[in-house]
This record gives structure tokens, C-alpha cells and sequence, in this order.
């Protein structure tokens, strides 16, 4: 139990998530310095420069933080407005970075984002459900869930899920007073969700137009009366015309005809199980004989929290939306068409029933089930864990029933997270989920991958586990405090993420050179290229700019959350770097083309501004390193394993020309 007064439960609730937070990232805490969760290479090498440059660009050159040279140096400063740029926990590694360094502020930062996380979750739980221990092991449950848990090996930006729960305790409070400063906080919790992680905003405006919706209408079923029969005897027909169709595919494998010289194919299952999951529910709601009702007055009362909600939000980001605006002004806002079946996965709804995968008893094959892809282990995992479901199932069949609001935002946030179409261990039955229709709105269509709509899921399972063991506590309450520490010790034994895999945060040695160069001079990582969240050109990793954070020199290659297709075509355009980026990938020059290239050598490196080539031998193809060596005429100076350091001949000049437009 915690204690009784205000502050010391929530000084207790604190210290309890640093205490778990410390274990159960352990041994990262004995080497904050020196090791990471993930691995640089990956996302964790972005999220960490991600801090270094906020620094950079603030305290060292005294610039607008949203606009660096740091990188793609060679085509203008790189906007980072639609990039994942973490700026709330940048702010808070601000004043920490010149005292622990770069690696342990990162690490400090996420330790205090996953106590944050808790915490936030403690408050929502306790507002919903009275009790503090029941509270806390909500907020237990919910920051080291195995979805955010192993989030923290990539994804660092969703660990920071506090505003959510802070969101929906905001909006609880706004709805029951109506009060001004209320909707004045909700626009402010926007924006620091928009600042963790853009998802995290997206998911907010969602979280309340869904609420609205819970407060506005009222469905009920009318009272029974003779109607047409004509309508469900077509609906029947339908479905039953569709359901042959569907199942003779299956046995045949489809058909094809020619109809007046033409070839048609039926083939793909997407478009006849869209019809029949259509009239499928069509016929369920003509069964049910709902009725929808507004309530015009509470909906005009919603309108008007949430437009002074919008207005201050709106307010708050005004930095982010400037550097949205000057992209949009540079013609360099690409938005990709959606398409019927082009959207990302969403997770196996097996995955919901799934054992913790991140526990030291489970198996290896559950990891690599989850891993189809080296980068999809942290997309799939969505463990709802066997002691919140079990809490869960055993006060409900002793007579609790599940609360509609936190009951409709799990299975809302469930279903969005399973993506387009249904996957069932791994097979995709082609039936539409509700994202296939709502990644076509706007706002809701930016949350581009739908399995992280599990976090939301998370935080609901969260809630109804405290409202489910608070129930069972009241049920026997002589025994409460029993029950509560044995469902407590067997949730911390299943959410376990251990053995705990570091990766080593070392820079090499080839480094310090560069680092004491002066700092107008570029660097050039080989294999190089341009990389975001959907494409590479070349043939570039995050690694090169977790790097920089010790060497600080401008790189000519760049990878973001979104990249412009107009700076991949300005780099493109120069012969050099389309050269470099067509090696990168493995792929051959001909005679001529490298002759060419290799007589221009030196004058790229002059008019670049190129000091150093570094040539990283386990990523590169010889094909590729003798091509740098021949046309930029490189000396070797140092090497350190796989990392080969390299002047060119040639200096640059002391004051390089502006980069290219």
C-alpha cells in the first residue's frame, strides 16, 4: 500500500517506476555512458543525433532549431518539420548534455520518458478508479507493456506515451466542467503529444472525437415491427451469391476469361471480401433495427472545448508549423497517394494472445515468428499480457462488466491496430479492417503505420485491469491487499524484459581527426546515400549520423522520418553523388562513366568542401572504395576495424561555396 497523504503516494508512485525503470533496463544503468538499448545503426543512432543537433543548433550556432546543415550539406539545410524529431525530450537533454555527455543524456532521458510514462498512467488510473495500488500497477503495466517495452529498442519516441493518459484525464476533467483553462490544457497536452511523437497528436484528435461521439449519440435498438422483407431477402441473397464466390476461388484459385478480346483475371480475394464484409454488417444492422440520436447541445459544447483546444495548440506549434509552411513554400511537401492495398501491416491478431516475447523464458521461435523482416520485430509485437486478460476475465464472470468507454476504445484501437486487412498467424484473410477506410482522412491518414495504434490499446487494457482488480478488491475486501501483491508480483514476473541486449555506443578512433578539423569542412561516409521511413537511395545508415555527434562536420548524406523527393532529385543531379549512390547498391559504372568521373574527382572534392572520406569496409563494395580512391586520389591515415579514414589529395577550399539549391 501506498501511503496515505497526497504527496508522498505520488513521490512513492515515482520512485516506484525509477526502481523498475532501472530494472528492468538493466545493466544499462551501471553504463549510461557507453551503451545504448538499440542499436546505433538503426533508429536509435537517429533519436540520439536527434538531441545532439537540437543542441547543436540552439546553444552552438544559435539557430532556429528546425533547420540544419548538418546533414544532405550539399543541397540546402534540411528541413525537420515532418521528421520525428523528439523535441520535447530534446528540451529536456538541453541543459544535460555538456554535464553527462551525449550518449548518457539519451539514456537518462529515456529512463525518465519511461517514468513519465507510468506516472501519467498512475494519475489516468486513479481518477477512473479511486484506489492507489491498483492505480500504480496500471501504470506498470502499461509503461513496460511488451509493446512499449520493445519500443525501446528502436522506436524511442513512442516510449514517451505520457501525454495520452494525461489527454484523456484532461478531457475527462474538461467535459464534467466546461471550463476555459480546461480546454486551454487539452490544446496544450496536444502539443506535447505532437513534440514525443507525431503519432501521439494524431492519436489525441482520434481519442476525442471518439469520446465526443461516446457523449453526443445515443444508439438503441427500435421496438419490433413488420417490415419489407425484401431487403434482408436481397441482403441473404447477396451474401450468399459473394460467399460461393469466394469460396469457389478458393478452390479453383481463380479464373480467367476474355471478354471482347480482352483478358480479365479473377484472382485476388480483396475486392470480393471487401463485398462481403459490406453486406455482412448491412445485414447485421438491419437485423439489430438501430436508431441513432444527437444530442445537439452537448455536441455544440464539444465543438467549442475543442476549437479553443485547437487555437492553442495551434499557438504552441507555431515553431514546427512555420517550418512546415517554408516547406511547403520550397515546393518540397510531398504527399504520397494512398492506395487500396499499399498501406503498411497492421499486427496478427495472434499477436494479441501472444506470451510476452521479450521474457527470459520465451522461446526464440516466438521471436522469429514475430521477425519476418530484420526491422519488423518491433512493428509486430502486441502481447496484451495473460495477467491484465485474466484479471480481467475472472471479474467479469463473477458478475463486473466492463466500463463502455474504456471497453469501446480498446476494441476501437484493437481493430485499427490489425491494419487494412486481417492477418491470422500470419494469414491474410482479406478482410477490411476499419483502417483500410480511415487512412483516406485527414489527419488520421498521418499515423502511417497501424500497428502502433496498440499503444492506445495498451493504455485502455491498462485502465480496465485497475477498474477489474479495484472490483475484485471490493468484492472481498478483507483479502484485498493479498490479492493485490499476488496479481502485483505475477504482472512484474511477465512483463520481465530480460536478458536485456546493449549495444555498444563506442565511437572509432578514426573520429578524432575529424573532430578537430574546423568545422566548415564535409565528411564523406561511405557507402553513402538518402534515406527516410519508406525509401533509400544509396545505401546510407543512421550509424554516420550517430557519428557526427562526436565528430559535428557536415555529412552529404542524410537519413529522416520524410525526405522530399526534390532533394533526392537535386542529389541526383550532380554526376558524382548519382555515381556514389548507384555504387552504394551494388551495383557497376561502365569504362567510360568511371573515366569520366574519376578525371572529375578532384574538382568535386574541392568545390564539396570534402576534408575526409571514410570508408566503412563491412558495408562497402570494393567496387565501391576503389572507385573513391581513384577519383578523389585518397591517402589512408588511420583505421580502426572496418572503419578506414582517408584525405583526399586535393584540399578543399577554406571557405567552401554555399550548397546548391
Amino acid at each position: 500500500m501506498l501511503p496515505s497523504r497526497p504527496w508522498p503516494r505520488h513521490v512513492a508512485a515515482l520512485c516506484g517506476y525509477a526502481a523498475f525503470a532501472v530494472l528492468f533496463t538493466w545493466p544499462l544503468a551501471p553504463q549510461l555512458g557507453t551503451h545504448l538499448t538499440g542499436s546505433p545503426a538503426g533508429d536509435t543512432g537517429v533519436y540520439v543525433w536527434n538531441q545532439w543537433v537540437f543542441h547543436h543548433e540552439i546553444l552552438e550556432q544559435g539557430n532556429f532549431p528546425y533547420f540544419t546543415d548538418r546533414i544532405f550539406s550539399l543541397t540546402g539545410p534540411a528541413n525537420l518539420s515532418l521528421h520525428n524529431y523528439t523535441a520535447f525530450q530534446d528540451l529536456l537533454a538541453l541543459p544535460l548534455m555538456r554535464w553527462l555527455g551525449v550518449v548518457a543524456t539519451f539514456n537518462v532521458v529515456f529512463l525518465l520518458m519511461t517514468v513519465l510514462t507510468g506516472y501519467a498512467a498512475f494519475l489516468l488510473a486513479k481518477r477512473v478508479t479511486g484506489q492507489d495500488a491498483e492505480a500504480w500497477l496500471a501504470g506498470l503495466l502499461f509503461a513496460w507493456s511488451p509493446v512499449l517495452a520493445t519500443r525501446g529498442g528502436a522506436h524511442f519516441s513512442l516510449v514517451a506515451a505520457a501525454p495520452l493518459p494525461i489527454f484523456l484525464l484532461v478531457l475527462l476533467r474538461a467535459t464534467e466542467r466546461e471550463r476555459v483553462r480546461d480546454a486551454v490544457a487539452l490544446g496544450a497536452v496536444v502539443c506535447w503529444a505532437a513534440t514525443t511523437d507525431a503519432y501521439y497528436a494524431v492519436y489525441c484528435v482520434l481519442l476525442a472525437v471518439l469520446f465526443t461521439m461516446g457523449r453526443v449519440l445515443t444508439v438503441s435498438r427500435r421496438p419490433s415491427r413488420p417490415r419489407s422483407k425484401a431487403v434482408p431477402w436481397t441482403l441473404d441473397v447477396l451474401l450468399f451469391c459473394v460467399a460461393g464466390l469466394v469460396f469457389s476461388m478458393i478452390i479453383s484459385g481463380g479464373w480467367q476469361f476474355t471478354i471482347r478480346g480482352k483478358v480479365a483475371s479473377v484472382h485476388s480475394f480483396y475486392t470480393p471480401m471487401l463485398s462481403l464484409t459490406v453486406l455482412a454488417v448491412l445485414r447485421a444492422a438491419w437485423a439489430w433495427r438501430g436508431t441513432v440520436q444527437m444530442d445537439a447541445r452537448v455536441l455544440f459544447r464539444f465543438v467549442r472545448l475543442g476549437a479553443v483546444g485547437a487555437i492553442v495548440a495551434t499557438v504552441l506549434l507555431s515553431p514546427v508549423l512555420y517550418a512546415v509552411g517554408i516547406r511547403i513554400a520550397d515546393g518540397r511537401w510531398d504527399s504520397d497517394p494512398v492506395y487500396w492495398r499499399s498501406s503498411p501491416l497492421g499486427v496478427d491478431l495472434i499477436a494479441y494472445l501472444l506470451p510476452n516475447p521479450n521474457h527470459p523464458l520465451a522461446p526464440e521461435s516466438l521471436r522469429q515468428w514475430l521477425s519476418p523482416r530484420p526491422d519488423a520485430y518491433f512493428e509486430n509485437v502486441a502481447s496484451l499480457t495473460f495477467v491484465a486478460l485474466l484479471t480481467i476475465a475472472a471479474a467479469w464472470r463473477l458478475g463486473w462488466r466492463i466500463p463502455r468507454l474504456w471497453g469501446g476504445l480498446a476494441l476501437a484501437f484493437g481493430a485499427l491496430a490489425l491494419g487494412p486487412f486481417v492477418h491470422i498467424a500470419g494469414l491474410n484473410t482479406h478482410v477490411p479492417g476499419p483502417w483500410a477506410f480511415l487512412r483516406y482522412f485527414p489527419i488520421i491518414g498521418l499515423a502511417r503505420t497501424p500497428g502502433r495504434f496498440t499503444v492506445v490499446l495498451m493504455l485502455a487494457l491498462a485502465i480496465l485491469f485497475a477498474c477489474a482488480l479495484t472490483w475484485l478488491g471490493s468484492r472481498w475486501p478483507r483479502h484485498r491487499t493479498r490479492l493485490v501483491a499476488v496479481v502485483g508480483i505475477l504482472l512484474v514476473f511477465e512483463l520481465l524484459p530480460a536478458p536485456r541486449q546493449l549495444y555498444s555506443a563506442t565511437i572509432p578512433t578514426v573520429y578524432r581527426q575529424v573532430a578537430a578539423a574546423p568545422d566548415h569542412v564535409r565528411v564523406l561516409d561511405l557507402p553513402w546515400g538518402i534515406r527516410d521511413g519508406t525509401m533509400s537511395v544509396g545505401n546510407f545508415t543512421a550509424r554516420s549520423q550517430f557519428f557526427q555527434t562526436a565528430h559535428g562536420k557536415k555529412l552529404l548524406g542524410g537519413y529522416l522520418s520524410r525526405v522530399s523527393k526534390r532533394r533526392v532529385m537535386d542529389a541526383r543531379r550532380d554526376p558524382m553523388m548519382d555515381a556514389l549512390a548507384w555504387l552504394a547498391e551494388g551495383r557497376e559504372l561502365d569504362a567510360s562513366r568511371w573515366a569520366a568521373l574519376v578525371e572529375e574527382g578532384s574538382a568535386f572534392i574541392q568545390r564539396s568542401g570534402i576534408a575526409y572520406v571514410v570508408i566503412d569496409r563491412a558495408r562497402s563494395s570494393e567496387l565501391n572504395r576503389e572507385f573513391a580512391i581513384q577519383a578523389f586520389r585518397l591517402q589512408l591515415i588511420e583505421a580502426d576495424g572496418p572503419f578506414e579514414l582517408y584525405r583526399p589529395d586535393v584540399l578543399p577550399r577554406q571557405d567552401p561555396a554555399a550548397p546548391t539549391r
